[in-house]
Formats: structure tokens, C-alpha cells, sequence
């Protein structure tokens, strides 16, 4: 083994974390949130000047008072991620950044 973090049978694995999506290219599909078993990250709704209106609950039609323009994904539970990349896989405009764990520190 090469490093510190390793697979079930003892090969070398490094973890890539999730750290940032791009709210310029999300398109809100939520594919990323629904392969991510951790809650890493969720949907926020964004007004017309891209400012985060705030938090979209889950089966409700929350408009933000009429504010909102759109939705888009937000890392908000970072140190949930474990570096698996299922989100990356499924991200149709891959507006998602992840971080090697051997360039992270913990915190």
C-alpha cells in the first residue's frame, strides 16, 4: 500500500473530495444529490442577480416570496464527503470542483 487510504482488499485509493459547485453552470437536476448517500450537499434557490435565496425544503413549492429565478446545488455538509466521486460521474455540466485528500487538511 502507497499511502494511507486504501480499498477493501489492501489497494492504494485516494479519496477525492467534494469541495465547491460552480452556481454559474449547475443546472439544479439534482442528480449529484440523489447518488450521494452523505447529504453532502442540497438544492438553494437563486434570485434573478445569483444571490442564494436560502435552502429549497424537499416537496414543498417554495417561490421565495417571487424571487426565485432558479435552483442550483450547494456543497453545504462538506465534511460529510468521503471522496467517493459518485456526484462527478453523474454531473451533466461537470460544474463540480473535488480535492484530492492527500491536498486537504483536515479540519
Amino acid at each position: 500500500m502507497s499511502g494511507p487510504f486504501a480499498s477493501r482488499d489492501g489497494s492504494s485509493w485516494m479519496p477525492d473530495y467534494l469541495t465547491a459547485i460552480d452556481g454559474k453552470t449547475c443546472i439544479g437536476c439534482g442528480r449529484c444529490f440523489k447518488v450521494c448517500s452523505r447529504g453532502v450537499m442540497h438544492l438553494y434557490g437563486v434570485d434573478d442577480e445569483g444571490e442564494i435565496l436560502g435552502l429549497c425544503a424537499e416537496g414543498e413549492d417554495d417561490d421565495f416570496d417571487g424571487e426565485l429565478n432558479r435552483m442550483i446545488m450547494v456543497v453545504d455538509q462538506a465534511g460529510a464527503c468521503i471522496g467517493c466521486g459518485a456526484c462527478a460521474r453523474v454531473c451533466p455540466k461537470n460544474c463540480q470542483t473535488h480535492v484530492a485528500a492527500s491536498q486537504l487538511v483536515a479540519a
